[in-house]
């Protein structure tokens, strides 16, 4: 009897042994598993590198990210954004957003940071520096020849240059009109997946299919008079003087406060309003899938509410309706896109008598609004930051404008790809 209970505990412990080595070998089996995962999944994650700048044979300078994988392997991304720095301003005050925009999309888009028009070439005027993105825009496309679609994301004096530049690049396509019932989708504010229809969007810029149309901050109605510079106070004399002065920001200084009638013609940005013989800036406007206009709606000294979320005065959310949003805490306000009718004419009662400036401005708010407009309200209220409104919502330098993030990921999330 002791031998056999020997001999069943001997055998009891030889089971037990074997059935640790298994559990010990399966343990291990899924170590070497989850190790092998883990290297698959990060050797599939881009490799971002930094801004590189690069001049072609016409002298035009590209900047843009570089997007590779652990493999050294280069996507083919469809997509060309341009992104166009503002007044005494350069491609690196994108390098942020640019970075930004490529860790979402790192496989659709490939980012062109402007330099062009950068530091003192920015007081050349509004259609000089137009005529010098578009031709940088050619240039970058002919050595992206798998590039298909277009989007312009411009800052400030940027904006106004960028709707120079696609009037420059348009041209009408009657015969590719998309098919209906073809949706994008993006990310609306709550989260949820909005459908846009691809309804016979007619017209090309550069030869490639324009999405989207982003400005910040920019002084679409100009700089003078109605507060369109806060730092003046709205007192006139302050705002006469700086007419008068507009000689001081160059070519640029005179389109930006209206005072140019180059060969008796109106304003520059009087005729950027309309469809004129040779540019057709609304309709160039009217091809993008959508256009929007991101506004401080308090703290930037340079751009006013008003021009630059392209609304009358009478037309601006009331305080009391603002509300912060908790993903995006600086964001107040989102204007979901409205058209104007084109039939309703310009209420010149509610013009003061003897008002050219005003006059012009109510004209120029009609025809940009004759297209449609996504708005979108920053407040940055309570901020550290709020006095640098105006580069905070670019976050033109992280460190110093860093509260602009939020902003700048509202922008992202809603991008169209």
């Amino acid at each position: 009897m002791a031998s056999v209970e020997v001999e069943g505990g001997y055998g009891s412990v030889l089971e037990e042994a074997s059935k640790k080595e298994q559990v010990a070998e399966i343990k291990k089996n899924h170590e070497n598993a989850k190790e092998k995962k883990k290297i698959e999944r990060y050797s599939r994650i881009p490799r971002f590198s930094c801004l590189k700048t690069k001049t072609d044979e016409m002298g035009n300078f590209d900047m843009e990210m570089v997007v590779e994988d652990a493999q050294g392997d280069r996507p083919s991304p469809t997509h060309l954004v341009v992104m166009v720095n503002g007044i005494v301003g350069s491609a690196q005050n994108w390098k942020y957003a640019a970075r930004q925009l490529l860790m979402k999309y790192p496989e659709d888009l490939i980012v062109h940071c402007s330099k062009r028009n950068s530091s003192m070439s920015t007081l050349d005027g509004v259609d000089v520096m137009g005529d010098r993105l578009a031709e940088e825009v050619i240039s970058v496309i002919k050595h992206r020849p798998g590039v298909q679609k277009i989007s312009f994301i411009g800052h400030s004096l940027g904006g106004l240059v960028s709707r120079y530049a696609i009037a420059r690049l348009y041209r009408r396509d009657v015969t590719n009109d998309l098919p209906q019932g073809n949706g994008e989708n993006r990310n609306d504010e709550s989260g949820q997946r909005e459908t846009f229809q691809k309804d016979k969007f007619k017209g090309k810029i550069a030869g490639l299919e324009p999405i989207n149309f982003i400005t910040s901050a920019t002084p679409h109605l100009g700089s003078r008079g109605h507060k369109q510079v806060p730092v003046f106070c709205g007192f006139y004399t302050l705002e006469k003087v700086a007419a008068h002065a507009s000689w001081f920001l160059g070519r640029t200084g005179k389109h930006l406060f209206l005072t140019d009638s180059d060969e008796g013609k109106p304003p520059l940005l009087l005729q950027m309003a309309t469809d004129c013989e040779d540019l057709k800036f609304v309709s160039a406007l009217q091809s993008f899938r959508r256009r929007v206009a991101y506004a401080n709606a308090r703290f930037d000294n340079l751009v006013g509410w008003s021009t630059s979320s392209l609304r009358h005065p009478n037309e601006l959310p009331k305080w009391q309706h603002l509300r912060r949003s908790d993903k995006y805490p600086h964001v107040v306000n989102v204007e979901t896109t409205k058209t104007a009718s084109p039939k309703e004419e310009i209420n010149l009662e509610s013009i003061k008598t003897g008002s050219e400036t005003a006059g012009i401005q109510e004209r120029m708010l009609r025809g940009l609004t004759a297209v449609s407009w996504e708005r979108v309200d920053v407040n940055f209220s309570g901020s550290k930051q709020r006095c640098l409104a105006h580069q905070t919502i670019q976050v033109k330098t992280y460190c110093i404008n860093s509260d602009g993030a939020d902003v700048i990921q509202h922008m992202i999330d809603n991008f169209i790809t």
